[in-house]
């Protein structure tokens, strides 16, 4: 049995978490199943909004599965999200992803 699979009955036995969706949601996203791991990531940042590592990966996702506007929202609650907790790291690597977003967003509508 995989990790993936270990996960997903974890989280089929009912022992839900903001870390099992976030590992869940890696996992998909890693093997290029971005929508699947949307689900999962969105449900991380629900249950632990102060999770910046889950809003790196849900903005991340969100644009690699061309959902823009999304991934701005996200991209910047998870900015805000890591300044509050002092994760530097997390919020200068969302802002390189944010700064995709927005040229993305604004070629669209040109």
């Amino acid at each position: 049995m995989g990790m993936r699979d270990q996960l997903e009955d974890m989280l089929a036995a009912g022992r839900d978490g903001a870390l099992l969706r976030f590992s869940l949601g890696e996992l998909l996203y890693q093997a290029g199943e971005t929508g699947p791991a949307i689900t999962h990531l969105a449900e991380a940042v629900a249950q632990d909004p102060q999770y910046s590592a889950a809003w790196k990966l849900y903005g991340r996702a969100l644009l690699e599965h061309g959902d823009t506007d999304a991934a701005i929202d996200a991209l910047e609650r998870g900015i805000a999200v890591a300044e509050d907790r002092g994760d530097n790291q997390a919020a200068k690597e969302m802002r390189v992803f944010l700064k995709r977003a927005r040229r993305r967003d604004s070629e669209g509508r040109n």
